[in-house]
């Protein structure tokens, strides 16, 4: 597929998503009163030249937050729109931020919708996270001479095989019209090469994910809040989980109660039109429950806490003994185990990783990370860990120094930014 029979399917998609976006505002006031802005239809104020960054959604703009702060720090005399695609990451951005950035929706990849969006901020440069390259931006931000960095950038080896087969020309325009692509790691940007990217524009910078930085007043917070929830307690975490794999979670759970029948289970699943699924899920199966959402604290006798809040996964993360990550035990490729390895947590994950490989293998190599095929496994590793404090805090302290040896890749993307602002 090459970007004219591209543009010739988005418009026949058009109508399809506009119907879904309407009956998504009728259910969502995520939603509601947006619509236009997946147009390019909003008015922005943009009183500054624009330094535009795209982040697709939550896990995008959590890794992208210290480069963001850094950007904000350093060029006040310029304004950093921030754009999403989803409302939960729209969420986050006004959650992490506040005034200090804009922000939108980034607009359909119509070749109008584009136009409108850019003709309002004509940014000097243009920084997309991780795989989020769509054609008609790209093309457009590459003839108005706008320099546009992939940062943080990652290629599976099955998302490379679905381009070559189904839109090797796209990818290849695309990854030409590129100014940089920094890659996480080499095996990622040998994909990105077989993909049609020229050498001379690749760098391997590290993956900014490692950037995680853990504030004071957050480890306060975490401790304050392990000490009104389960100051005496041992605590399970498990995150970003998802249908098929929430069920399994909840059996282990059930199991591990035998053992250690004041355990407590912080369950955090992934997308917030599942809070009501899990928490009906625990209920059913005869858990008594509390919703984080509420603000009720958790009494002796609650057995799961649902976290359905969102932008509180490092606060939730932070009152665990051990944490599991999900995706992992169904085929989703599974979520980023930084943020419990730079809280010093045991982590814990299924056999399915494959969306963060390179992560998973080195912090498996350092033994800060231990993988499991299924939920019978799961709960005798879990039972392992609270009988043993010292595996614990072992598991917790080599993970923690994975993240504290691959740190640097902020000062090499800011690097970029200050040659071409």
């Amino acid at each position: 597929m090459n970007r004219f029979f591209y543009n010739v399917f988005m418009y026949l998609a058009t109508p399809f998503v506009l119907i879904y976006l309407l009956y998504r505002a009728l259910k969502s006031e995520d939603y509601r009163g947006r619509v236009a802005e997946r147009f390019g239809l909003k008015r922005l104020s943009i009183t500054k030249p624009v330094i535009l960054i795209h982040s697709v959604s939550v896990g995008e703009t959590i890794a992208a937050t210290p480069l963001i702060k850094q950007i904000v720090s350093d060029y006040p005399s310029h304004q950093v729109l921030v754009t999403t695609s989803t409302p939960t990451g729209s969420a986050m951005v006004k959650k992490l931020f506040g005034a200090s950035v804009e922000h939108c929706y980034l607009p359909i990849d119509l070749p109008g919708s584009i136009a409108r969006f850019l003709k309002q901020i004509t940014p000097q440069a243009a920084i997309v996270m991780e795989t989020e390259l769509w054609p008609n931006l790209i093309h457009q931000l590459a003839h108005a001479n706008t320099p546009i960095l992939l940062a943080n950038a990652r290629m599976s080896e099955k998302s490379m095989n679905g381009y070559l087969s189904k839109a090797a020309p796209l990818m290849h325009e695309m990854l030409n019209n590129l100014d940089c692509v920094a890659a996480q790691y080499s095996s990622d940007g040998e994909r990105f090469i077989t993909l049609g990217l020229p050498k001379d524009k690749l760098t391997i910078g590290g993956s900014i994910k490692f950037e995680l930085g853990i504030s004071s007043e957050l480890q306060n917070q975490q401790q304050q809040l392990k000490q009104r929830w389960a100051h005496d307690r041992p605590v399970w975490v498990a995150g970003s989980t998802h249908p098929g794999e929430n069920e399994q979670l909840l059996q282990t759970h059930q199991s591990l109660l035998t053992q250690f029948p004041n355990l407590l289970l912080v369950i955090i699943p992934r997308h917030s039109e599942r809070f009501d699924e899990v928490a009906q899920q625990a209920t059913t199966q005869g858990f008594n429950i509390v919703r984080r959402s509420e603000g009720t604290t958790p009494s002796s006798d609650t057995q799961v806490v649902i976290g359905d809040t969102m932008g509180e996964m490092l606060l939730l993360l932070g009152i665990g003994d051990i944490t599991y990550i999900g995706g992992s035990l169904i085929q989703r490729g599974g979520h980023n185990p930084l943020e419990p390895a730079a809280l010093g947590k045991p982590v814990i994950m299924g056999e399915s990783c494959y969306n963060f490989s390179d992560i998973c293998d080195k912090l498996l190599a350092s033994q800060g990370l231990q993988q499991v095929a299924n939920n019978a496994e799961l709960t005798q590793l879990i039972s392992e860990l609270f009988n043993d404090k010292a595996m614990r805090q072992q598991m917790g302290k080599h993970a923690l120094q994975v993240v504290a040896d691959n740190q640097g890749t902020l000062k090499r993307l800011m690097a970029w930014v200050n040659q071409k602002v």
